[in-house]
């Protein structure tokens, strides 16, 4: 077994809200998961079931009811300043700021990050380049394709190279040509070691990128292993057919 210790480590986190009419709702109910370097850990399941929730708390934009959680071996609670700074944070909502450039944009949030000087302009570099924008990093963000704000999101969550990316079902409303450099750039982050915990809904995806799955049902973790071991447990042979099996299973239970 491997001894890297993991980069996101989960365990008992609960997120309770207060409904309108009084009552207590728990959008995630005692989740635990462990995630490593090198590695793309999906988190799968129906609208509603959590997903969301669970990694805005891991990305520290909401903070938990109960139990605990530490990414690149911060806690989420007490250390979310370490935290925001070891992760990158993808959604399907870009967010950019239309009259600034693709470059000022990811320029400001570098320095938001303490990137400074020619390390700064390096890493901009780096980044424009990797994604092939450099054609369009001078453009306003209010000028760009969907593909290419995305592209533009991606280097604004990258600049300052962190070990964690969490991503929240970033493919939302792209293109197949958009969608399919945002998998490659998936790919590439795990080859260079980088821990990766991506919510999707979309059962390709799932099937070409993710090394282990975790299938969440109104906020618990119903079942989670690699594919082959959901594949073997549920005799099937597709991510997809493997999510519904597991999730019938769970709402018949």
């Amino acid at each position: 077994m491997s001894t890297v210790a993991a980069s996101i480590e989960v365990e008992n986190l609960t997120k309770e809200y207060r409904t309108p009419k009084g009552d207590w709702f728990k959008a995630v109910d005692g989740l635990s998961l462990s995630a490593k370097p090198g590695s793309i850990f999906g988190l799968l399941g129906p609208n509603g079931a959590g997903k969301t929730t669970t990694l805005r708390m891991l990305s520290t934009l909401v903070g938990p009811t109960s139990g605990t959680a530490r990414v690149a071996g911060f806690d989420i609670a007490t250390e979310p300043e370490r935290v925001r700074q070891h992760i990158g944070f993808l959604t399907g909502s870009t967010g950019l700021y239309p009259r600034l450039t693709a470059r000022e944009v990811v320029a400001y949030f570098g320095q938001l990050y303490g990137l400074e000087g020619d390390y700064l302009q390096e890493r901009l570099e780096f980044v424009f380049r990797d994604l092939d924008i450099l054609d369009y990093q001078n453009k306003r963000c209010g000028e760009l394709s969907t593909g290419m704000k995305q592209k533009v999101s991606i280097a604004r969550a990258i600049v300052h190279d962190p070990p964690v990316l969490i991503l929240d079902e970033p493919t939302t409303g792209l293109d197949v040509l958009a969608s399919r450099n945002l998998v490659d750039f998936i790919r590439r982050s795990r080859e260079l070691g980088k821990c990766v915990l991506f919510s999707t809904h979309i059962m390709s995806e799932a099937e070409r990128l993710c090394d282990e799955l975790a299938i969440i049902h109104k906020g618990r973790i119903v079942e989670h292993g690699t594919k082959t071991a959901l594949m073997k447990l549920t005799g099937k042979s597709y991510v997809e057919d493997v999510f519904l099996a597991i999730l019938g299973e769970a709402k018949i239970g």
